[in-house]
């Protein structure tokens, strides 16, 4: 039997963050320097012999950081909802997992998509994770409170996935607001 109601439903989403003008910089800037640092090394070998070697070594190591350079600018937020709280981790090149937040679903007094009730308000900590965090229009924003920081705010992209199974432990206030007042 493959059906077993007592299980809990743990619904997770993974969303790819965006490139950026800041990785296209870094990589280029990593490759620039991957092959002037042993140059520099080469013509300073006129002068003492062995920078030659250490110039060599220099370009073999350099290779190996370029590419390490390359993929941690792959970045994915994986939005997870494990019983009354929402996981969200940032991952790093497919290799390193970092915990961005767990949120108390319950905590959370405002969301909407868009950034006009949270454009002019200040924050103690932010959290984005977001597929681009300068596309105003289509991130979700979630108000919460956290003991140690007060408001805080979540900038993510869920989907309809995540939201219904966010929606059972949701305050009335905010179904309230997402499901009958703005008919999302």
């Amino acid at each position: 039997m493959d059906y077993f109601p007592d299980m809990d439903i743990f619904p997770e989403q993974v969303v790819k963050h965006d490139k950026t003008a800041k990785n296209l910089f870094i990589k280029i800037l990593s490759v620039v320097l991957l092959f002037l640092v042993p140059l520099s090394c080469l013509l300073l070998a006129r002068f003492i012999a062995y920078f030659a070697m250490v110039g060599f070594f220099l370009f073999i190591g350099g290779i190996y950081m370029v590419w390490w350079i390359f993929k941690s600018q792959k970045v994915e937020y994986e939005y997870a909802v494990s019983g009354d709280k929402l996981n969200v981790s940032k991952i790093i090149a497919m290799r390193r997992r970092k915990k961005l937040c767990s949120i108390p679903i319950k905590e959370i007094y405002s969301m909407d998509t868009g950034d006009k009730n949270v454009k002019n308000r200040r924050f103690r900590k932010m959290y984005f994770a977001a597929k681009n965090e300068r596309d105003f229009d289509t991130n979700t924003y979630a108000v919460f409170k956290n003991p140690l920081y007060g408001n805080c705010l979540l900038v993510f992209n869920p989907n309809e996935k995540i939201i219904t199974a966010m929606r059972p432990h949701m305050n009335q206030e905010l179904v309230k607001q997402l499901y009958y007042i703005n008919k999302r």
